[in-house]
């Protein structure tokens, strides 16, 4: 069943649907299959030990239940936090590197880096090229349009 809400995800994907669509999908089609789900989960509780593994998977299961189906509510929601994991996944690599950034603004600083490179990486960007370009063009442009310069919202000022 998990595989199925995963082969509707990849569906949506596939399809290049957008948020309203994605949506629709998931209200027709995953919502079924959460509920089956769910049924299923109320059905085993009762009849596992709630020490076992089982019986403690489905507890959380249930504990979680309305997180677990935020998703189907936003079309621009992901199904899991797989996104989350591989962006953090760069600050757990790099932890040793800046063990000892020697003082709390290096640490703030550092974060502030990783986070517009992971932005970047998400918007499909080569992280060198628009921390070269946004470095170049800060001085000089306008304070009431520093949006324009955030990853999602950047183009470069030459090709």
């Amino acid at each position: 069943m998990i595989g199925d809400l995963y082969a509707i995800e990849a569906r949506a994907k596939e399809r290049k649907l957008e948020r309203d669509q994605i949506q629709a999908l998931r209200q027709k089609e995953s919502k079924p299959i959460l509920e089956g789900i769910e049924k299923r989960l109320v059905l085993w509780g009762p009849q596992v030990l709630p020490k076992s593994p089982l019986g403690q998977a489905i507890g959380y299961a249930q504990g979680q239940w309305q997180a677990l189906n935020r998703y189907l509510d936003d079309g621009v929601l992901d199904i899991d936090n797989n996104l989350a994991e591989r962006t953090l996944r760069m600050v757990a690599i790099g932890r040793k590197n800046w063990l000892f950034v020697g003082h709390d603004n290096g640490g703030h600083r550092a974060a502030i880096i990783y986070s517009l490179v992971a932005s970047c990486k998400l918007c499909g960007i080569d992280p060198f090229a628009y921390l070269r370009d946004v470095l170049e063009r800060i001085s000089t442009h306008p304070a009431s349009r520093i949006a324009e310069l955030l990853p999602r919202n950047w183009k470069p000022s030459r090709p």
